[in-house]
């Protein structure tokens, strides 16, 4: 018989198996009252900004709650380099250079000071447009945005998403395998569960060891009923079949979630199918750190834009330190209309298609292509476990397609199967769509939350050196490997 604990809020399991610790919510009151003491302790007041630097921990939470319960508003990244990127950008938003020196004087004393200090700290009251946070985007057009969002209108819309899209009732156990410094762990790690009164996990490790079980150990072992994740994630364990999978029973899984990009019709097979053994709905999630939820006005089949014609409480307030900049990235190009920057189209049965960011569209001979309609031709071909398609620039035809795929474990790449790829991709789509490159790439470079760099992926594609900001790969290592095998001429 399975013990329902309703006053647990995070299960942290490490990177280690058997590294894991249980928390109540009483004890997470307590620790956030006391770390928010040593906050006012060192001068931190209402409306102060803190940024924050942590590993996937326990204490990364109650950091984020202690400036929330004091009024301070926190900024967390997630890399040594973007550290110092956005902690740059922050101190040139707010002309000052006063947190740094609250930094020096407590670094080495926070351990003593919270020892000390209260259990016991009244929040301070705020009102419904104060800010909450500000998280800073990767910045892949320039220098990184800093978002910014408020006390109400994400709390109430964090809170609704979360109750509503998961289907939470009080004895779920409820895992979001992303990284708390994006904001799908600001959101459905911190946020939204705890305004639920929910029990969570929260994971520090990969997904891969001490094995590609992991994860599946993970849902037998908290008997997770609602779990969260990105295509990249299924995707990287497609490539080792079913049979890791179906190591553990996974009988108390309820509902799958995706999040982060679109997922290809194989990937979101095999989730349902293997993972979710066809008894678990899939929740495909779409949104952005701006937003929080989505919106169209697409009427019939159509294709074009994302945009948002009327604003809700969770969406972004300002772009921090830079209105101006807010305005012009996200109103400007249609008036009355928030701009997302992805495209969509509407099937004939009202169902809703991300199909990316619209600066993925390839205009080939006049045609505009998706990336995402090529990438998932290549993958449903049984070797090829992901793929990654830019924009190379072509004397002729204006852009070329440079395609990057990841084959299966035990496939070797051969002229044979090149030959196979281009074939599938133009009878799924058409001749204008034959990929002109194909390269294989082992691995693809991608953020600590598993997206793909593209914007990295199309220098490669056009041998320049000069990435711009990387701090924010999970692994810098496997751009010079995608640089020594680059494609020099078409196939």
């Amino acid at each position: 018989m399975r013990v329902i604990f309703l006053d647990i809020v995070l299960y942290r399991e490490g990177n280690e198996p058997g590294d894991e610790k249980t928390v109540a919510y009483r004890e997470l009151l307590q620790q956030v009252c006391k770390f928010a003491n040593v906050l006012k302790s060192q001068g931190v007041k209402k409306g102060d900004r803190v940024s924050i630097y942590m590993p996937m921990v326990v204490e990364l939470v109650v950091a984020m709650l202690a400036c929330a319960r004091i009024g301070a508003v926190h900024s967390i990244v997630v890399s040594p380099l973007s550290f110092a990127n956005d902690l740059v950008c922050l101190l040139l938003d707010l002309s000052c250079v006063d947190q740094p020196a609250f930094y020096k004087t407590c670094q080495n004393k926070v351990p003593i000071l919270v020892l000390q200090a209260s259990e016991e700290c009244e929040p301070v009251w705020c009102d419904s447009e104060d800010p909450l946070f500000i998280l800073y985007t990767s910045g892949s057009t320039g220098k990184p945005k800093g978002v910014l969002h408020t006390v109400s209108g994400y709390m109430l819309y964090t809170a609704a998403t979360f109750k509503m899209v998961f289907d939470y009732h009080s004895d779920d156990v409820y895992w979001c395998t992303a990284d708390i410094g994006w904001i799908t762990g600001h959101s459905y790690i911190t946020y939204g569960p705890l305004a639920n009164g929910a029990t969570s996990v929260l994971f520090e490790g990969l997904p891969t060891y001490p094995d590609v079980s992991r994860m599946w150990e993970i849902v037998d072992k908290y008997h997770i009923s609602k779990f969260y994740t990105a295509p990249t994630a299924i995707r990287l364990l497609m490539k080792y079949g079913s049979e890791p999978v179906q190591k553990y029973k996974r009988t108390s899984l309820k509902i799958l979630g995706t999040v982060g990009e679109p997922i290809n019709p194989e990937a979101w097979q095999w989730y349902y199918s293997v993972v979710g053994e066809k008894r678990c709905p899939v929740v495909d999630t779409f949104w952005q750190t701006e937003t929080n939820y989505f919106y169209t006005f697409l009427y019939g089949p159509s294709e074009g834009y994302l945009v948002f014609k009327q604003p809700w409480p969770g969406v972004m307030r300002t772009v921090y330190g830079n209105h101006e900049r807010f305005e012009t990235t996200y109103f400007k190009k249609f008036p009355g209309f928030y701009v997302t920057g992805d495209g969509c189209r509407r099937d004939k049965d009202g169902y809703y298609w991300i199909t990316g960011r619209i600066d993925d569209m390839l205009n080939v001979s006049g045609h505009l292509l998706s990336t995402a309609e090529v990438e998932s031709a290549l993958v449903e071909h049984e070797a090829v476990a992901e793929a990654a398609v830019v924009g190379r620039p072509h004397p002729v035809k204006g852009e070329s397609l440079y395609c990057f795929v990841t084959l299966n474990d035990g496939i070797n790449y051969n002229q044979k199967l090149e030959g196979e790829l281009k074939k599938q991709v133009r009878e799924k789509i058409g001749a204008i769509a034959t990929p002109d490159y194909i390269q294989n790439a082992p691995s693809l470079p991608k953020t600590r939350s598993g997206k793909i760099m593209r914007r990295v992926l199309r220098k490669i594609a056009c041998n320049e050196r000069d990435l711009g900001d990387v701090s924010t790969l999970a692994d810098s290592s496997v751009i010079e490997q995608l640089f020594d095998n680059r494609c020099c001429t078409a196939v």
